[in-house]
């Protein structure tokens, strides 16, 4: 199936393989707890599969990890590196939390001078489960010097219909 270039698709792990032989991402984001990381999947290249070892909590918790600078910093990178030329796969365990706010920071990078407001609504007509991890929207807002709009974006489009995995959904990266 032909794709458009600049296009994110989000989705849970359990989507991964078949869409990576589907679709054919240059660039895989992996975002699991650090017990269930997985090896870069067959179809992948290593230097383009960023792994982030994280817990999909919004507080920071005893015995959990939680989102921190460093690995917004590591993803905001990585997404630099990506030509759009194919596209990036994000996923985590079941694509509602980590994958969509990585996602949403990485539209918003990938797109200064777009609203946030315009950005987070393309991410809920996407998909009505996207509920994204408010800890690393915050996060993103502040090294990307938002002043709290992406934050602010991201919870006026609420918590999506609970489901215990999402289904596979594709966002632009440019608007």
């Amino acid at each position: 199936m032909p794709v458009p270039p600049g296009v994110i698709i989000v989705c849970p792990l359990s989507h991964v393989p078949s869409l990576i032989l589907e679709r054919r991402p240059s660039h895989l984001i992996t975002l699991l707890s650090p017990p269930e990381m997985i090896e870069t999947p067959k179809g992948m290249r290593p230097e383009r599969h960023l792994r982030v070892g994280v817990n999909d909590i919004a507080e920071i918790t005893d015995g959990l990890v939680a989102p921190d600078t460093a690995m917004v910093e590591r993803i905001l990178a990585f997404g630099k590196g990506w030509s759009g030329s194919s596209p990036l796969l994000i996923h985590c365990w079941a694509g509602i939390s980590r994958s969509t706010a990585t996602a949403y920071m990485l539209m918003c990078d990938h797109n200064p001078d777009t609203p946030e407001t315009e950005i987070a609504q393309a991410l809920r007509d996407a998909s009505v489960h996207a509920t994204p991890n408010l800890r690393f929207v915050a996060l993103a807002d502040d090294l990307l010097g938002r002043g709290g709009r992406m934050l602010e974006a991201a919870k006026s489009i609420g918590q999506g219909e609970f489901a215990m995995e999402s289904v596979p959904f594709d966002l632009p990266a440019k608007f």
